[in-house]
């Protein structure tokens, strides 16, 4: 993997350095759908601000499922799966401030998101002292369509030590590319960004 192909879309700040470093994890598959361009919003707030940004698409990726065999509790963290994680994980755990960003699949998060989720227990006791922001889409527009999205999101936190849920940014009834934007969601994405 190249470190162009996994820094997709780093924006600094001009800025001071002493914004913090937030990592902007893109779970959704499509470039410049509506999940991308709330986190965009979202990323123009925090660079505003001083922050240093960095967006990672992981479905251009290669990242494997935990296969369950806990090679990485006996290995000081290390995986023996030999992918693209590792280096996720370094950006995780340098990052200060992690966005979350997934559109709703059958009321859950997309796969690329939860296979993250899930590889991070390699080094989840680790992953502390940490704000997260969550990003949500969903084509639907019902009043639960993305709580199982959202407490699949919140678990994760829970298992993670001092962390902080800081906002959710959600955009319901959104499918085709750039419907979100004269969705309110924008305005909130951007005025959180600003709060980082």
């Amino acid at each position: 993997m190249t470190v162009k192909k996994l820094q997709t879309a780093r924006r600094k700040s001009s800025k001071t350095s002493s914004g913090k470093k937030v990592l902007v994890l893109m779970g959704s598959p499509r470039h410049g759908g509506n999940c991308d361009l709330l986190c965009d919003e979202f990323i123009k707030g925090a660079v505003a601000q001083g922050n240093v940004v960095e967006k990672v698409y992981l479905g251009d990726l290669k990242i494997h499922p935990c296969n369950g065999c806990y090679y990485c509790t006996k290995h000081h963290g290390k995986c023996c799966l030999k992918d693209d994680m590792g280096d996720v994980l370094k950006k995780i755990m340098t990052a200060e401030v992690i966005v979350m960003a997934t559109p709703v699949y059958f009321y859950a998060m997309s796969a690329q998101l939860k296979l993250v989720i899930d590889r991070c227990v390699a080094r989840w006791m680790e992953i502390k002292h940490k704000d997260f922001y969550f990003i949500m889409t969903s084509a639907e527009d019902s009043p639960d369509v993305m709580h199982g999205t959202l407490e699949g999101l919140r678990g994760f936190l829970a298992c993670l030590d001092d962390v902080q849920e800081k906002g959710i940014i959600a955009a319901k009834g959104v499918y085709q590319k750039g419907e979100v934007l004269n969705h309110p969601a924008m305005h909130k994405a951007l005025a959180m960004g600003k709060l980082v």
